[in-house]
């Protein structure tokens, strides 16, 4: 009688998860956003949200929680429960944090993989009415007398980023002027206070068409639909000056294998959707999605080539 007794305990312990799994979701879920609203990353989540949550039946709740470099959202879904309820829609700094960072609140294998949402590529940008025309311009400029002054959002930003591998892989001469935001910096290259600065495509967009900022090159691998006729670095001799604002999906380590591969399809099948499609191209922001694998490949890939960035710069944080 023990023995039935233990092997039916058992089982039902067994079947308690999968059963869990099978209905889910159950009720909404929250994907956590560790910036403000109205960001490149926050229209992103909010637009990928609203069709996957067709796709899954229940609502998805979007919850900003910014600060400390998108540690303080990062950190709340690191320990939050592996239910498949809460995710992270997070960007790069998910993996730069941890290069320039001296200690970090959660260990990296923390946050599982689950799929690419977009990516949205940096444009690099200077005033309306600079002699700048293009990268090579920009570069050969800043090579004359004291270099130019390089607007980021902080030390880590993909804005930062970009100006590291133009120093060091184009050879420019950048004095780094790090702003709160990207917007900030935006509005200095605007008020010509600074020389250039990079920023998400959707960021800069309204900015470049209405003339008040000349877009001289994009750093993705592909040129950007709403801006076609700006030719990428790669497109301009610079191949290693590649860099993008992407948006994912993040799990707390231990969420079920079934959901994460349920949400996994649901956010692919959203990015192909005619609806969504058409909301972020207009806005420079090209939806990606793919397995689980292709998110995990694609984020060691980044944290390699990263990774030398960062150090050659002595980035640290602030």
């Amino acid at each position: 009688m023990h023995k039935i007794l233990v092997a039916g305990l058992l089982a039902l312990a067994s079947a308690a998860p999968q059963a869990q799994e099978a209905g889910w979701p159950s009720k909404p879920l929250h994907f956590i956003v560790p910036f403000g609203p109205g960001g490149a990353n926050d229209i992103v989540a909010r637009t990928v949200a609203e069709a996957t949550a067709k796709q899954l039946g229940q609502p998805i709740i979007i919850e900003n929680k910014p600060g400390a470099g998108s540690m303080i959202g990062a950190t709340y879904v690191a320990k939050a429960a592996p239910d498949g309820y809460t995710f992270l829609t997070p960007a790069a700094g998910v993996i730069t944090n941890a290069l320039i960072k001296s200690r970090m609140p959660y260990a990296e294998d923390d946050l599982v993989p689950v799929v690419m949402m977009a990516v949205s590529p940096s444009v690099i940008v200077v005033p309306a009415d600079s002699p700048v025309k293009d990268l090579k311009g920009l570069i050969a400029a800043s090579r004359k007398g004291p270099g130019l002054n390089f607007a980021t959002a902080g030390t880590g930003s993909t804005p930062h980023f970009v100006a590291e591998m133009l120093k060091l892989k184009a050879g420019a001469k950048l004095q780094i002027v790090p702003f709160k935001s990207g917007s900030e910096g935006m509005a200095a290259v605007v008020g010509n206070q600074v020389d250039a600065t990079s920023e998400a495509s959707p960021v800069v967009l309204s900015m470049v068409k209405a003339g008040k900022l000349r877009a001289v090159a994009s750093t993705w691998n592909r040129r950007i639909a709403a801006l076609p006729d700006l030719p990428t670095a790669q497109e301009q001799g610079f191949a290693d000056v590649s860099i993008g604002h992407w948006s994912g999906v993040f799990a707390p380590k231990g969420t079920p294998e079934a959901i994460l591969d349920k949400l996994n399809a649901a956010v692919n099948a959203a990015l192909k959707s005619s609806e969504l499609r058409a909301k972020l191209i207009p806005l420079a922001i090209d939806p990606t999605g793919g397995s689980r694998e292709d998110f995990r490949k694609f984020l060691a890939a980044e944290k390699a080539r990263l990774a030398p960035v960062a150090k050659a710069a002595q980035m640290k944080e602030d």
